[in-house]
């Protein structure tokens, strides 16, 4: 747990900074031939990356849990597997608005 929130400090701490350091460029302070589009390409690519991971864990917890319903309750299967294919389109769907808007915002 404490990797996790170590990780998620370096993180945050990078998303706190990184506007600084855009602004920066954009003012011709920044030495470097990277223009914001490629940086924004890049950052696209992590979010989408982020994004993928985390709901793949997501659909990985609702699965465990729907198994466990099974082995604990077999004569509920009907109502656990739709509610399960239900939370699995509902956690694609994050992924799939995170690709979509990165195809908005990235030209």
């Amino acid at each position: 747990m404490k990797k996790f929130a170590g990780f998620f400090l370096v993180m945050m701490t990078a998303l706190v900074l990184a506007p600084a350091v855009f602004a920066a460029q954009a003012n011709g302070a920044g030495s470097g031939g990277a223009s914001t589009a490629a940086w924004a390409a890049i950052a696209a690519g992590f979010g989408m990356a982020i994004a993928s991971g985390l709901c793949g864990i997501g659909q990985g917890l609702a699965s465990m849990g729907a198994s466990q319903g099974f082995a604990r309750n077999p004569a509920a299967s009907t109502v656990i597997q739709n509610m399960l294919i239900l939370a699995l389109v509902l956690i694609e769907s994050l992924a799939l608005y995170t690709f979509v808007i990165i195809f908005v915002f990235v030209k």
